[in-house]
């Protein structure tokens, strides 16, 4: 019954107290992170999926259920946050509450959100970054910027394994530099989505909103078959939200930034709802705008915000949105790499990773310099090499089984420890736990099928890697 076992919260609060990382993050400072790891990829790309393919117009409230279901989930890590201020994120919470196998499992599952994130986010980067040199006239080889699929033949997508490394180098120097970093560029997307919203706005046809949910239409396999699943109606407003979803993942990396944050107690659980609720409002604005400007089956699939102002006549406003997006990605990347080092590092804390690989800190910098660069090796060399397809509904599988563990965790918690010190309790937590976990639970079930099956797949790999090293190396299990 091992796999059960607890790690005590007077264990949590004793690690971090003996924190070697640097404190040096503000409240504000946790939110600029969150920002910048939630503005990226998602709205400067999987709109134009969304709104194609699966809800139309009706990409806002795909928007708003997914917004839902995470609003759930950031209610529930403020709580546990301002509990357990450590770098470990769902990863500890489930390791206090439910038991050592699930802990690792969510743990095991960050990866498709973290890693696996970054990589889709270093793909989208450089073909934003490709972009934006043709509109200077600047040309690369596609072998050099292309995955192996959309090539056709063989390629290294020199760009995303470039960007890999430069992102890496800052977050070896440190947290502050990086935090600097992060600062500068959401001030840019934030100053350019505002831009897309209220300049876009004085170009919206409201015909373009009708019908605003599509009749629901059956997807066909290449023989003409119903395959089962539909788009658009409401069932194709439900998988537009699981697509989206990809978009609101950040909010709970400021989590994995308690063991460098001043007052985690109190302004970790702040950045974390503050962060989520500014960026909703603004991808509720930017999906109206977008889906207003032009018709939603002319939207451009790969640059969607580019080619809705491009169709509107406002050509110049491509280079101001493209370079927005380029910097955009970066602090996606940024924040996303440092989560799963800070993941890392409360796993290797534990003795379930390896301390010398995943929990040696620089001497200088006072960071997780092996791990973070183990980690852009691998990301640089997967995202150069590997065509990416389905990595971002991956990434969102991972991530909502950890809010919906998350959920369940913090009420396991306050049913069992309701004396805890508590700096933030979650408002009327005996809903917003089970209403969430079971949120987040529907939206995988709208998950397509082939994504499960790589899903179990990964699964199955964690668990065997948890009965093989993490079970018998862990400080809980008994020393003979």
């Amino acid at each position: 019954m091992s796999i059960w076992r607890k790690k005590p919260v007077e264990a949590y609060h004793a690690d971090a107290n003996k924190s070697e990382l640097n404190r040096v993050l503000t409240r504000w400072g946790l939110t600029s992170l969150g920002i910048g790891a939630i503005i990226g990829g998602g709205i400067f790309t999987l709109t134009g999926i969304a709104a194609h393919d699966h809800a139309g117009p009706a990409l806002a409230l795909s928007f708003i259920i997914a917004g839902i279901g995470c609003l759930f989930a950031s209610l529930c890590y403020a709580e546990f946050a301002s509990v357990l201020p450590v770098e470990g994120s769902a990863y500890a919470y489930a390791y206090g509450t439910i038991g050592e196998l699930f802990a690792w499992f969510i743990g095991w599952n960050l990866i498709l959100e973290y890693m696996m994130g970054a990589t889709t986010v270093a793909v989208a980067w450089s073909g934003y970054f490709n972009k934006l040199l043709h509109l200077f006239n600047i040309h690369i080889p596609d072998y050099l910027t292309n995955d192996p699929v959309s090539h056709g033949g063989p390629s290294f997508n020199l760009l995303a394994f470039i960007i890999t490394w430069v992102i890496t180098a800052i977050l070896v120097k440190g947290i502050k530099e990086a935090a600097k970093t992060n600062n500068i560029i959401v001030v840019l997307k934030v100053a350019v989505v505002l831009f897309v919203i209220f300049a876009g706005a004085f170009f919206v046809d409201p015909a373009n909103w009708t019908p605003f949910i599509p009749a629901e239409t059956p997807i066909l396999d290449a023989l003409g078959n119903p395959t089962g699943e539909v788009n658009f109606g409401f069932g194709g407003v439900l998988t537009a939200a699981t697509i989206v979803f990809f978009a609101y993942i950040g909010f709970d990396a400021v989590s994995t930034q308690a063991g460098e944050a001043i007052n985690p107690k109190k302004d970790v659980p702040f950045a974390i709802i503050a962060s989520l609720v500014i960026c909703t409002l603004l991808y509720i604005a930017v999906s109206l705008v977008l889906t207003g400007m032009v018709p939603y089956t002319d939207l451009d699939l790969k640059a969607p915000v580019a080619s809705a102002f491009e169709g509107a006549g406002i050509t110049w406003a491509v280079y101001l949105i493209t370079i927005a997006a380029t910097a955009g990605l970066m602090s996606v990347m940024l924040v996303m790499m440092l989560g799963q080092t800070r993941i890392f590092l409360g796993m290797s804390k534990d003795g379930l990773l390896p301390h010398n690989i995943f929990g040696k800190l620089h001497p200088t910098f006072k960071t997780p310099y092996r791990s973070t660069i183990l980690v852009g090796f691998i990301i640089s060399l997967v995202s150069a090499l590997t065509p990416i397809n389905t990595v971002s509904e991956m990434c969102s599988m991972g991530t909502l089984l950890a809010f919906a563990m998350v959920c369940v965790a913090v009420l396991i918690l306050r049913v069992k420890q309701p004396n805890l010190d508590r700096p933030y309790k979650t408002p009327f937590l005996y809903f917003v736990a089970p209403a969430g976990a079971l949120f987040n639970v529907f939206l995988m079930s709208y998950v397509r099928a082939h994504t499960w099956y790589a899903f179990l797949i990964w699964g199955a790999v964690g668990i065997l890697v948890y009965f093989l090293y993490s079970r018998r190396n862990s400080h809980l299990h008994p020393k003979s």
